[in-house]
């Protein structure tokens, strides 16, 4: 493939990256419209986050039994594109759902729509990210996968505001009266934009069948037969599934606080969901610098450069909206403490789930200590301090694996259940304790992230 041809494949392939962050983010605000609707308890709501993220896993083990049944790979078989374009159809079909759902006001029924659209996602992933980093030069994969991911978190950044435009009609209204049947209208209109989509990669110049790097097979333990004997990998499955959880549950349940402890209506609560998911962006950019140049220089700039210009992003679609920008003024102070602590990192990954982690214990614990806007900033900085934990886990948990690591990213990749799972136990055990409190199971998740980060950096890896 050309040059040309890779930027425009590339371009095309990145809209699923935007769709799998718009869902994700958007279905914190079904969870409190959902909560109302059917009379729900804050356990129950979290049904929504179960069902989507648990169908990862699930979709993932099909896809792999189907592999063995067929004794082949099944994205292999059916080609790469087609893989992308099956995958955007099994979502479609899920956001079908949602239109009897609505109109019969059933929740089992919507829960069963977010985990079919959840199913495509989970072959798509299966097939972009190899993919992104097919289209061009091995040594600058990273990069279109940064891209790619930024293309992810302006999904999540622009997600719950629209989505929450097409529920209650206008964001600065005020109104709390929704019906159900409003939620069919944006989840139709994203089922057409997977239809269209499937088209285009279709008859785009994607590849079938991508050229692929050979792994090292030389680990320093022929003898181990399974990426499961590498304790590196299975604590970083538990530290990946803690990981989404506690990334999902901290927003999932942040509607829930904010309407039942501070007095916000639901539609008021979209624009904080959006800052938090935009915590996400602002720090993978910032994390992303060293991947773009090897000057030093240039990075400092970047540094202070890139996570403000990501700010302005969030700041720039909220004004769009015609939300008052001027609660979120502040925020930009807090941002200069994840830039100090991308400094003090030093790039390594070790370090910087461990500074990170710790980070994110302390936001909790003002989050849940103090009250009124400063505990809302602190839950929303979470975000912030999530949003590099991702490739540090992956990298730490491979580490060493050699010829298994391929097995070992599949494990990997299961545990994205994680943030159905956590957000429904904070969510149950708030029922307990209180909204507030019920944070405490982010702090123990990021406890354990900060154990795993000091357990990958004294222990040797490669054996």
């Amino acid at each position: 493939m050309s040059s040309k041809s890779n930027q425009s494949a590339l371009f095309t392939l990145t809209t699923v990256f935007f769709f799998w962050g718009f869902v994700a983010a958007s279905n914190d605000i079904l969870i409190p419209v959902f909560k109302e609707a059917f009379d729900l308890t804050q356990g129950q709501s979290q049904f929504v986050s179960i069902a989507f993220y648990i169908s990862y896993t699930v979709g993932s083990l099909i896809y792999m039994g189907i592999s063995l049944m067929i004794g082949k790979d099944l994205v292999n078989k059916m080609g790469y594109k087609n893989g992308l374009v099956l995958g955007l159809i099994i979502s479609a079909l899920g956001t079908l759902l949602f239109y009897p759902a609505a109109n019969t006001g059933s929740y089992p029924l919507m829960l069963a729509g977010l985990f079919t659209v959840g199913l495509g996602f989970s072959l798509q992933q299966t097939v972009a990210n190899p993919l992104a980093i097919a289209l061009g030069p091995v040594k600058t994969g990273s990069q279109r996968l940064t891209l790619a991911g930024g293309i992810n978190n302006f999904g999540t950044t622009i997600g719950p505001l629209i989505v929450s435009f097409a529920i209650f009609g206008t964001a600065s209204s005020g109104s709390t009266n929704m019906s159900i049947e409003s939620v069919k209208v944006p989840y139709l209109i994203l089922g057409l934009a997977f239809i269209v989509v499937a088209v285009l990669l279709k008859f785009s110049s994607l590849p079938e069948h991508p050229e692929t790097v050979e792994e090292s097979v030389d680990d320093g333990s022929p003898s181990k037969k399974s990426a499961l004997q590498y304790p590196q990998l299975v604590l970083g499955m538990v530290a990946i599934f803690l990981y989404v959880g506690v990334e999902v549950s901290t927003a999932a349940n942040l509607p829930a606080y904010m309407e039942s402890k501070l007095g916000f209506a639901i539609d008021e609560i979209a624009p904080y969901v959006s800052l938090y998911w935009a915590s996400l962006m602002i720090g993978r950019w910032t994390g992303a610098v060293q991947a773009f140049t090897d000057n030093m220089s240039a990075q400092k700039i970047l540094r202070f450069l890139a996570p403000y210009l990501a700010f302005g992003v969030f700041l720039l679609v909220n004004a769009i909206a015609n939300h008052d920008l001027t609660p979120f003024y502040v925020y930009g102070l807090i941002i200069l403490v994840l830039i100090a602590a991308d400094m003090a990192s030093k790039g390594d990954a070790a370090r910087m789930l461990l500074i990170f982690s710790v980070l994110g214990i302390v936001a909790l614990f003002i989050g849940m200590t103090t009250t009124g806007m400063i505990s809302v900033y602190a839950i929303t900085s979470v975000g912030l301090f999530c949003s590099t934990l991702w490739p540090c886990i992956f990298a730490l948990s491979v580490r060493g694996l050699g010829k298994h690591t391929s097995q070992g990213s599949s494990f990997l990749i299961m545990m994205i259940m994680g943030g159905g799972i956590i957000s429904w136990l904070q969510g149950s055990v708030s029922e307990s304790i209180g909204i507030q409190n019920s944070y405490i199971i982010g702090v123990l998740c990021f406890a354990y992230l900060a154990f795993f980060a000091w357990f990958v950096n004294k222990r040797p890896l490669t054996a």
